[in-house]
């Protein structure tokens, strides 16, 4: 049964500015294997915009009206060894998905030099 979807759709060049304004927010979105992903790509800037859409897919599909009250280092995006998105949960996060006996996290994310697009279904 589906409990949630969400979408988002980011500027690219909106989070890259907003990154190289403030370095710090770096480490506040982004997990440490999340940042050392990016940083290896030729354009770590369409990857990071690319992670930023699936965190706020996510809130959205979770049912979260403030993004301020969720720690966005703790819904981490990886990639399985053949390219596929995944969304890795920590810390209270996970809890709260827990609690709520969700199951199954669906994502997919798609971009352009301009544009970050994100989708995500959440089964419980």
């Amino acid at each position: 049964m589906i409990f949630g979807f969400g979408t988002d759709i980011v500027e690219v060049n909106r989070i890259q500015d907003k990154l190289e304004k403030n370095t710090a927010l770096i480490q506040h979105i982004y997990s440490q294997q999340e940042q050392e992903y990016c940083n290896k790509q030729k354009h770590p800037h369409i990857s990071y915009a690319a992670r930023f859409a699936v965190k706020e897919a996510f809130l959205k599909a979770f049912g979260v009206k403030f993004i301020g009250n969720h720690s966005l280092p703790e819904i981490a995006i990886s990639n399985d060894e053949h390219g596929k998105p995944t969304v890795v949960l920590s810390g209270k996060t996970l809890n709260t998905f827990q609690q709520l006996q969700l199951q199954n996290i669906h994502v997919s994310i798609s971009h352009t030099d301009m544009y970050a697009v994100a989708s995500v279904i959440i089964e419980k």
